[in-house]
């Protein structure tokens, strides 16, 4: 298995808030991504009619996931934010350099680039989710899993495991998407206490 170079958990309050302050379809793909801690191939590819704003749902088919298998994604509200303000120029969500076209794979790397992290990979920072779920919270790795849509390895355990989770995994993300949204340090350093 490839270890992609990853941003340090700790960091990604400050890492989002210099996100969120660039513009560009690029930016926001690569916001979405970070908060849904989804694979690039699905944020690219993901399209209108794969949304369900009313009940903060993306149902990404069976056919765009590498397990083969339909995976449902409960959005955190910065998240459904995104998607809705997205300009609906087609079918795709983050349209690319053409009207009807995806977004680039290369696209989020550039932000990255020109944020000056070009030592980082967007596929990172779904270890970045992972590392601060199992490190800051108490829900089960296997809720953790099926967030980054791994597929489970046991046969017998697969065999059991019918459901996804899908309440556990609501509260995994929203606690995930307020993490994000988390002032930075070095802004709530510079707060002075007057008396």
């Amino acid at each position: 298995m490839k270890h992609h170079a990853a941003l340090p958990y700790r960091d990604i309050p400050e890492f989002m808030a210099m996100l969120r302050d660039r513009g560009g379809v690029a930016a926001r793909a690569l916001e979405f991504t970070i908060l849904t801690a989804a694979r690039t191939s699905e944020v690219i590819g993901a399209r209108r009619g794969e949304f369900d704003l009313a009940t903060f749902m993306w149902i990404i088919p069976a056919a765009r996931m590498k397990s083969g298998r339909e995976h449902r994604v409960p959005l955190a509200p910065r998240a459904r934010e995104i998607v809705a303000n997205m300009p609906s120029e087609g079918d795709f969500i983050f349209v690319g350099r053409y009207p009807k076209s995806a977004l680039s794979n290369m696209a989020m790397l550039k932000v990255l680039k020109q944020m000056g992290r070009g030592d980082l990979t967007t596929h990172g920072f779904r270890s970045t989710f992972r590392d601060w779920a199992g490190e800051t919270t108490a829900f089960p790795s296997e809720v953790m899993e099926m967030a980054l849509a791994h597929i489970v390895a046991d046969k017998t355990e697969a065999a059991y495991r019918r459901g996804d989770m899908l309440e556990k995994r609501r509260r995994l993300m929203a606690e995930w998407g307020s993490y994000c949204l988390t002032p930075p340090a070095s802004s709530q350093a510079n707060v002075i206490n007057l008396r």
